[in-house]
């Protein structure tokens, strides 16, 4: 398992940690996600062998949300 700090940008309620909590851990080789309105940070804990952070970076970004 691998662990990555990513930079949230866009998020401005606890709704919007919600969302990308929700669509993180939906992301297949993801064991957890904690994500934090301020300071607009999520770390993930992942399995590099089924995911990788460029999938990761997607999910968020489909969401409607940008990694910094």
């Amino acid at each position: 398992m691998e662990t990555i700090t990513l930079d949230i940008g866009g998020m401005t309620c606890q709704g919007c940690v919600g969302s990308v909590t929700r669509v993180l851990r939906a992301t297949p080789g993801v064991s957890d996600a904690q994500v934090s309105l301020s300071p607009g940070k999520a770390r993930v804990t992942y399995d590099p062998a089924r995911t990788d952070t460029s999938a990761l970076r997607k999910a968020v970004e489909d969401a409607g949300y940008d990694v910094l």
